[in-house]
């Protein structure tokens, strides 16, 4: 059984979830990782496009989950970051992931290098790897707040895998809602593995 999160504001959750990963030994974290990225890939197949993210921090996840996808699939894409002159998040744009190649963009994210992308890319994927600070089992996913992916996701493939990568202790029975949430297909956990939305746990 997932344990239940207090209802409390997102910004109060988003610091409790932050804290509680800074907590996280670093051979703690790479065992993690290295799981998140057997269990991912049985699940990838020849021939799909996967939109992944360069894991940020205390972030699940790591460079090699990014190769394995490579070898694994046709084209694996990774988002780029950017906000109009006023600091407001514009619709993420994306670029081609080759290991060895990216460079630094806003806020210490790694990216593709060259002329991104358009956001319409997003919409070949059939897999769709997003970072997340918790997700609960009907889907509901808590980022970082600023909205990048709110933004963005309305231009998926309606086909395509939504997957949240949480540690296990990140999914959870309940979060926070708002209406412009897109609700993730999938949850992935180190110890859990894929986990199906929305959870009838």
């Amino acid at each position: 059984m997932v344990e239940t999160v207090e209802t409390a504001s997102k910004d109060a959750l988003r610091r409790q979830l932050l804290a509680a990963r800074r907590c996280v030994a670093d051979d703690v974290r790479g065992a993690e990782a290295r799981l998140l990225s057997d269990r991912l890939e049985p699940l990838i197949t020849g021939g799909i496009t996967v939109c992944a993210y360069v894991p940020v921090g205390t972030e699940p996840g790591s460079p090699d989950l990014l190769d394995m996808l490579l070898r694994r699939s046709a084209r694996v894409l990774l988002p780029i970051a950017r906000t109009t002159a006023e600091d407001e998040p514009l619709p993420l744009r994306w670029g081609e992931y080759g290991p060895g190649t990216l460079v630094p963009g806003p806020w210490g994210l790694l990216e593709p290098p060259g002329p991104p992308l358009p956001e319409t890319a997003l919409a070949e994927a059939g897999l769709v790897l997003v970072p997340a600070l918790a997700v609960d089992r009907r889907g509901v996913r808590l980022g970082r707040g600023r909205g990048f992916y709110d933004r963005s996701l309305g231009g998926r493939n309606p086909h395509a895998h939504l997957i949240a990568v949480v540690r296990d202790a990140e999914f959870v029975a309940e979060l926070p809602t708002e209406p412009h949430d897109v609700p993730m297909t999938h949850a992935l956990t180190p110890n859990r593995g894929l986990i199906t939305l929305p959870s009838r746990e």
